[in-house]
């Protein structure tokens, strides 16, 4: 059989099976095939799985889940990436296309239909990592969700109960060394004379349980989610609270289980406001000058304070009032910088110099990135003891 191609060139297709080549052909056909899947979106995936027994046993297949992860995380563009965000309701979660709002002056979110949704009961997005998040419902129902399957898994209780004067804080990362994701769980509370207590529990989702580890080492951690870069969770903690205030990243090693202190950057002089956050995969500190500029900083090499660089300073046109930057959501190769302002999203183009509203988002209140994939919010099948 005789095809041509675009070139007007044409090539035998050989159909004969007596060829010495097409011994090969199979291993040749799979690797061809595993190649194309693993570059096709997650909704796609899904419906190729009711091709065939062996399409369905490739795609669930462990190693292929992370190709399609690795390969999903890389892409150009954020093809595969998207953004979601809790409304000032609190009782809604609404996505739509990380790519749309950075490039696109009007962005349509669509509304989740998340588990244990309730129209009285506020959701807390606690985190997001290799496309899961973990959700938090009123502080004390916690569950791993993959909104790209649609698959999800509640936690059991944490045991940490809702008293006048404490508060729930957690964190949601990824443990590589036992290929493991966890959930830690901070339970604090302020005392007189400006003390204050720490209780601290780990969740494995290997092992399908709480655990006790040792309270939070450096102070209180302010009233924010855990920080997921380099295998560990961090938070911003305070050690006074009288007259003087003292700033501190305290990490927690998700494999060791152990705490860490980052260093800081040198920031300028001036009075200013600090936000820890995760830009890309690395650790990342907004610093608001009060109604003037917001630089943003990162740290290239983990743990390594000399490595911190500034990356940009985004400047405020008008006075904020109440309202400041949030640390950037991503940063685009041509210079765009995602940002939060208040419940409004904007665009920063740091070359021009130029702001961009995203119209229809003037309720977010909290916002994060998650890139699509297939990887189980289910505990895995442990072995019979």
């Amino acid at each position: 059989m005789i095809l041509e191609d675009e070139h007007r060139q044409p090539k035998r297709i050989i159909t004969s099976q007596t060829s010495e080549e097409t011994q090969s052909d199979p291993t040749l056909l799979s690797e061809i095939i595993i190649e194309i899947l693993t570059r096709l979106p997650v909704e796609s995936l899904l419906r190729c799985k009711s091709v065939c027994k062996l399409w369905r046993s490739l795609i669930s297949d462990h190693h292929f889940i992370k190709s399609h992860l690795n390969l999903s995380i890389n892409r150009k563009n954020y093809a595969n990436h998207r953004l979601i965000f809790s409304t000032v309701t609190r009782i809604n979660l609404k996505i739509c296309n990380l790519y749309d709002v950075l490039y696109d002056k009007s962005v349509n979110a669509i509304e989740l239909d998340y588990p244990l949704k309730h129209p009285r009961k506020s959701v807390w997005i606690v985190g997001s990592c290799n496309g899961l998040l973990c959700i938090a419902i009123e502080e004390d129902t916690l569950f791993i969700w993959n909104p790209s399957t649609r698959k999800s898994n509640r936690l059991p209780c944490c045991g940490f109960k809702s008293k006048p004067g404490w508060y729930v804080l957690y964190g949601f990362g990824y443990d590589a060394l036992t290929d493991d994701y966890k959930v830690v769980g901070i339970s604090c509370v302020f005392k007189t004379g400006a003390k204050y207590d720490t209780k601290v529990k780990v969740y494995s989702l290997k092992m399908g349980n709480w655990k006790k580890v040792g309270d939070f080492p450096h102070g209180i951690p302010l009233d924010d989610s855990g920080k997921y870069s380099n295998g560990a969770l961090h938070w911003a903690a305070s050690r006074d609270f009288g007259s003087s205030y003292s700033w501190t990243i305290v990490s927690f090693d998700l494999s060791k289980e152990v705490y860490g202190e980052i260093p800081q950057p040198v920031y300028d002089e001036g009075d200013k406001d600090l936000t820890l956050g995760v830009l890309g995969e690395k650790l990342c500190v907004l610093c608001n000058y009060r109604a003037k500029h917001a630089d943003v900083w990162l740290m290239q090499v983990y743990g390594e304070q000399d490595s911190w660089t500034k990356l940009v300073s985004v400047p405020y046109l008008t006075d904020p009032g109440r309202d400041q930057f949030s640390v950037p959501l991503c940063i685009s190769n041509d210079g765009r910088i995602l940002l939060q302002f208040g419940s409004k999203l904007v665009v920063y183009d740091s070359k021009d110099g130029l702001f961009l509203e995203i119209q229809n988002f003037d309720e977010c209140l909290e916002t994060y990135t998650y890139v699509e994939s297939l990887v189980s919010p289910d505990s895995p099948i442990r072995p019979w003891r």
